[in-house]
């Protein structure tokens, strides 16, 4: 049997509007991943692979990316931002080969949200372990704060479903999020998401600027640029804890 074509895999794995999703889909997804996962899904498709399979494999990229990125020099910088782009692929895959095999799963939407957890606490524990002249020292706590701060962020969004479930109620809806009790905070949580500041702690930004800052680094002949990234982490991380409880309490998300 020759499987299906990729038009048939593109129709069921990526249907319309999924990738117009408000916070399903990371920009770099819809960019440029989803462009090459639907091939990698559609080799896939033919093998005995499992979507819950590659979501582990994801899982590894993302922590060994941490592992390669707290190594010295401009390579292990490379390496870690190619790794996280093997996390990107195999998050969009293992997606897509669940709808088409029809083997989605609680079970697989977990282990999705526990890759990101350990994936985007590994990039930032690496790059905190990367800035430190003397292990440990005060960047190698800085990274390992902002690696907490991170897990904090995502754990207030899911316990949001947590909270609802115990509740009786149904999952909050999109729309949900914008909405708020006070127009002020609305103002104020709009003004701050078109910084897009919160970004600075995900792996694939994260990846990208400790990149840009080891390059930095290599021609000035010292570490700055990469401590100056770990501490704006370690910043970013604290102000989106508060930040980001404050904006569910005062949304209608709880409601």
């Amino acid at each position: 049997m020759s499987g299906p074509t990729v038009a048939d895999l593109r129709r069921v794995a990526q249907p319309a509007g999924h990738l117009e999703r408000r916070n399903g889909e990371h920009w770099a997804g819809v960019l440029y991943m989803r462009r090459l996962s639907i091939y990698v899904t559609w080799l896939l498709a033919k093998t005995p692979v499992t979507p819950n399979q590659l979501t582990w494999v994801m899982t590894v990229a993302g922590i060994v990316a941490g592992v390669v990125l707290a190594l010295p020099g401009l390579w292990a910088a490379v390496l870690a931002a190619l790794l996280v782009q093997v996390y990107l692929l195999l998050d969009c895959s293992d997606g897509e080969l669940a709808r088409w095999t029809g083997k989605t799963s609680l079970a697989g939407v977990y282990l999705d949200r526990v890759g990101a957890y350990f994936a985007e606490a590994a990039v930032l524990v690496g790059l905190g372990w990367r800035a430190s002249a003397v292990l440990p020292d005060w960047y190698t706590v800085l990274g390992l704060a902002g690696a907490l701060g991170a897990i904090l962020i995502k754990a207030e969004s899911d316990l949001v479903e947590v909270a609802r479930a115990k509740g009786g109620l149904s999952a909050a809806t999109e729309a949900s999020v914008a909405q708020f009790r006070s127009g002020l905070l609305a103002l104020g949580r709009r003004v701050l998401a078109a910084t897009k500041f919160h970004r600075i702690v995900q792996p694939i930004e994260l990846s990208l600027l400790a990149l840009a800052t080891a390059v930095v680094d290599l021609a000035a002949g010292n570490l700055t640029a990469t401590r100056v990234l770990v501490v704006a982490c370690f910043v970013a991380a604290c102000l989106q804890v508060v930040l980001h409880l404050v904006s569910i309490l005062a949304s209608r998300r709880l409601a």
